[in-house]
């Protein structure tokens, strides 16, 4: 049997050291990393992978996608897809900046709590604070793919938009809702009235910024799973703590971030173990929420 080889396309300058280490974790034996990766001079590279085994050897060896900029690993991730042709491909992941696995794990946890299976989930409320980030896109775009009502909370209205309409481009039938988020008073603004009906609320913003404080805690009196993905203080959402792997705080039941990042970590490594096993395997956002409810 060969070797199992990933190669690790990333589009920052430095390839991450966080998926190098997981994939290491994950029984790659041979590792190659590859920096400021484009879809102009990705192909030579795809080429690499699908050239040089046949057979069932090809098997072993596989691709993540990877890097800060999620729009510019999405380019990447569809440039690999339109090279591959017939039974010449490899197995590939697309993980950006932990997005996909992360989303997928938050996604998972909610439901353990609440109904989220399509169709069913169309009754349910959620809000995403920060969902025009890497991590909050995906959430907004896992939980619209189940049918929820959601609405996309950001500091720029204008981006809250963007990511409407691009979920809008994949799923016509999504019930989304762009609000601008702001330091305010939120008991009479539309995302106080947002977060007072939600049943999940998801804080996915940036590090160390607080996107749910006291009063809006006190708002979200019907909320029964808050997530908390910011592991640096302060808290995302107040009251909620890093460590929480639901903890019922209230009739709220509370995840933070090191609480989701075991099942993110199970997802990662299973997502590895597939693109190891299925060369037809491409593995996205939806396929990584599959795989995380297919966890338990």
């Amino acid at each position: 049997m060969p070797k199992r080889i990933l190669i690790q396309l990333d589009c920052d300058a430095q390839p991450s050291t966080f998926d190098a280490i997981v994939a290491v974790d994950a029984s790659t034996e041979v590792l190659l990393r590859h920096g400021g990766v484009r879809p102009d001079n990705v192909v030579p590279l795809i080429h690499g992978a699908m050239f040089t085994r046949g057979g069932v050897d090809l098997a072993s060896t596989a691709i993540f996608v990877g890097g800060s900029d999620v729009a510019a690993a999405d380019a990447v991730a569809a440039r690999v897809a339109a090279t591959f042709f017939g039974s010449a491909r490899v197995g590939v992941l697309v993980d950006p900046s932990g997005a996909n696995t992360t989303a997928a794990a938050a996604v998972v946890s909610a439901g353990r709590h609440l109904d989220l299976a399509s169709g069913v989930a169309a009754s349910l409320s959620t809000v995403v604070l920060g969902g025009t980030g890497p991590v909050g896109q995906r959430v907004v775009r896992l939980l619209a793919g189940r049918g929820a009502q959601v609405t996309v909370a950001s500091r720029s209205l204008g981006r809250a938009e963007a990511t409407v309409a691009g979920v809008r481009a994949r799923s016509p039938e999504a019930r989304l809702t762009a609000l601008e988020s702001s330091a305010g008073c939120l008991s009479e603004s539309p995302l106080g009235q947002a977060v007072a009906a939600a049943d999940l609320i998801v804080a996915a913003g940036a590090a160390g910024a607080t996107l749910l404080n006291e009063a809006g805690r006190a708002a979200a009196g019907k909320a029964c799973v808050l997530i908390d993905l910011n592991a640096v203080p302060p808290a995302g959402i107040v009251g909620v703590n890093p460590q929480d792997k639901a903890r019922a705080d209230g009739v709220a039941i509370c995840y933070g971030a090191l609480g989701i990042g075991g099942l993110k970590l199970k997802i990662h490594r299973a997502a590895l173990e597939r693109i190891f096993t299925d060369p037809q395997a491409f593995l996205d956002t939806e396929d990584l929420l599959a795989i995380g409810e297919s966890l338990g």
